[in-house]
């Protein structure tokens, strides 16, 4: 089954330019993995310093896979200190049957 989630964070005023580049190349490793299957990027129309990235991978060991990729770690804490909160806010989604 594929595992889909929505991670959320706001960036913190000033810090727009830095968030946009290290989103933009993180969103370019995160597609090349086998497993994913979908990794999109949005900010809300009307507040950009909210971000929404809409995830899928193929399975719960694609998931995995990505959570392990040595890329993650260092993009992590490069943004963590740009954003409002702690971490991204991840949300699982299941489809509506």
């Amino acid at each position: 089954m594929k595992k889909t989630l929505l991670a959320e964070f706001t960036v913190l005023p000033g810090s727009e330019e830095r968030v946009a580049e290290l989103v933009r190349d993180y969103a370019v490793r995160v597609r090349e993995e086998p497993g994913n299957v979908v990794f999109e990027v949005y900010t809300k129309e009307l507040d950009h310093l909210a971000y929404w990235i809409f995830e899928v991978y193929a399975d719960e060991a694609a998931f995995q896979a990505h959570l392990a990729a040595p890329y993650g770690p260092p993009f992590n804490a490069t943004l963590q200190p740009l954003i409002q909160e702690k971490e991204s806010l991840l949300t699982f989604l299941s489809p509506l049957g």
